[in-house]
């Protein structure tokens, strides 16, 4: 409403005394108050109500005017009750700040206006819509790193009682409020961005409404300010890549105000989100450094440095030097006229997060790389202690996809593929050309399959697989340590003859007795050792496959 609309109220009582060329300002909320510095509490376009018992002298009136004037206040109602005619130094004050000023009849109460104000701002709550949005930008942009998404979606909590929550594509939470009752449930998550994609591959403008339960989700796309709704370029080069903000409440029968609003807050947030990707840039960049010196067939030593480089970033406070896996992924399109590198990147982003990650930035230990179609991920894991024995942790190809299988398949629909391929951990430089290879041959394992979303790992290039002529060789030697490196080290500590024990057992076609003999070993001595073989390993003596990989491995070793 405008501040002529208010002087043409009769009921209000409201005398104009200064600012005749300003009445076509916008109020967009009410505000009482007797305090000499109300600024904290203002964020703009309000109509500011006082009584005057702030001011004691003359000398008060012109820093009073000036705080509200530096707030964005369109407008200040002075009463009359307190001192009865207003006091000209508070005219002049406002003349000179442009500050329109109105005196209210000591018969009207400041009740009377916030209610008329109030029903003619907003028909719904008291809440100052346009003021929330102003309050918002102010929020995201005080201090160098600005407030982040939690901060918006509080103030939507608190001035819209609106509980909101920012979600990756994936379905990962990025941002909740407070208010909102703690984190989504993985499986609301995943149907939430599953339905946003479906929507955004429609064409059909947001924001989309999906119930899911008993609760009903109006959902929002967080486009990049680069990329703003309804451009030009194709909806599949960010369809897998932006953020969706979800809100709990029905968004149809909303007034065109508060979508407004809700468009708002979704361009802050994405202002956060593209502060994040700039954050990523030094993680990219070391990615892209090191993948390059692998595939140029750079020196193991040369590569060795720059992961020491890396490593202090990837792995602040570790102090140990990492192991390494290596994720390859490529997004492709129908027609292959859309290079899919940059979306890939984005997803191994989201994809590789560790779900029990704190701190303010989920993925800062994710360092990603992409050229052409194809997205590779160096994955630093933290080296397993001498004494540990087993399998060392890392990254499981069959579980790698479960949590956002749904979403991304429906944002990819009938014409996108994700494929991905993860490597076995390796130990030093010398093992990432191998692990490279392993993650690209394993991933071209996983186009073999059926479905828009596939992955495989290194487990599952078996024997039969190094037999066919195309497989390169770093991904045999890969292979070959993979399975034998484990044994060596062992033996390196214990002095256990694992190694020895392995190839007498297979050249006795897995006899113990012949074995014990020739091994002048009693049989219990040798199946305490076939059993630490198969501890270390993962691998089972009995079965025909996998005595074949050890007899492929021991004869390419």
């Amino acid at each position: 409403m405008r501040l002529r609309a208010l002087l043409d109220t009769d009921a209000l009582g409201l005398r104009l005394l200064g600012g005749e060329g300003e009445l076509d300002r916008t109020v967009r909320g009410v505000m009482t108050t007797d305090l000499k510095d109300p600024s904290r509490y203002l964020s703009g376009g309000e109509l500011v109500l006082t009584g005057l018992a702030w001011r004691h002298d003359a000398g008060d009136s012109e820093p009073f005017v000036r705080i509200l004037a530096g707030a964005g206040v369109t407008a200040l109602a002075a009463g009359e009750a307190e001192l009865g005619d207003i006091p000209d130094d508070l005219v002049v004050a406002c003349a000179r700040h442009r500050l329109p000023l109105f005196a209210v009849n000591e018969s009207v109460a400041f009740a009377t206006i916030t209610e008329h104000v109030v029903r003619q701002v907003s028909g719904e709550r008291a809440g100052d819509l346009a003021a929330v949005v102003e309050r918002h930008r102010r929020m995201m942009t005080s201090g160098p790193a600005g407030g982040g998404p939690d901060v918006v979606l509080d103030l939507l909590g608190t001035d819209l009682d609106l509980r909101a929550w920012v979600l990756s594509p994936a379905g990962r939470p990025v941002a909740g409020s407070k208010l909102s009752g703690g984190a989504l449930p993985a499986d609301i998550r995943a149907e939430l961005a599953a339905a946003h994609l479906a929507a955004v591959r429609t064409g059909r403008r947001g924001p989309h409404r999906v119930t899911v339960g008993p609760a009903t989700y109006s959902l929002f796309p967080v486009r990049s300010p680069g990329r703003a709704a309804g451009g030009s370029r194709d909806v599949r080069e960010s369809v897998l890549s932006d953020w969706l903000l979800a809100v709990e409440a029905d968004a149809g029968d909303w007034p065109e105000e508060r979508l407004d609003l809700l468009q708002g807050v979704t361009q802050l947030i994405a202002v956060e989100r593209d502060r994040r990707d700039a954050a990523r840039t030094v993680r990219r960049r070391l990615a892209q450094e090191v993948l390059e010196l692998v595939q140029a067939g750079a020196a193991p030593a040369e590569i060795a440095a720059r992961l020491r480089v890396a490593a202090p970033v990837l792995l602040p406070g570790l102090g140990a030097a990492p192991h390494w896996q290596v994720v390859v992924a490529r997004v492709e399109w129908d027609g292959g006229e859309i290079e899919g590198g940059p979306a890939a990147q984005a997803l191994l982003e989201e994809i590789l997060v560790d779900p029990l990650a704190t701190g303010p930035e989920h993925s800062d230990r994710i360092a990603v790389a992409h050229t052409g179609a194809e997205a590779v991920a160096l994955v630093p894991l933290p080296a397993v202690s001498s004494d540990e024995d087993g399998p060392e942790p890392g990254l499981h190809a069959d579980t790698l996809l479960a949590s956002v299988r749904e979403p991304l398949s429906a944002g990819l629909n009938d014409d996108g593929r994700l494929t991905i391929g993860v490597s076995a951990a390796v130990h030093s430089a010398e093992g990432l050309r191998g692990a490279l290879e392993e993650a690209r041959h394993a991933r071209r394992v996983a186009a073999a399959r059926p479905g828009r979303v596939c992955a495989a790992g290194h487990q599952e290039l078996a024997s039969h697989v190094l037999l066919l002529p195309f497989v390169p060789d770093d991904v045999r030697r890969a292979f070959t340590a993979r399975l034998l490196d484990p044994l060596r080290e062992y033996d390196g500590r214990h002095r256990a003859e694992l190694i020895p024990t392995l190839e007498a057992f297979l050249d006795c076609d897995g006899s113990w007795t012949r074995c014990a003999a020739r091994l002048h070993l009693h049989v219990n001595t040798l199946r305490y050792r076939v059993g630490r073989i198969e501890q270390l390993t993962g691998r089972d003596l009995s079965r025909l496959e996998d005595k074949l990989d050890f007899f492929l491995a021991l004869r390419m070793s």
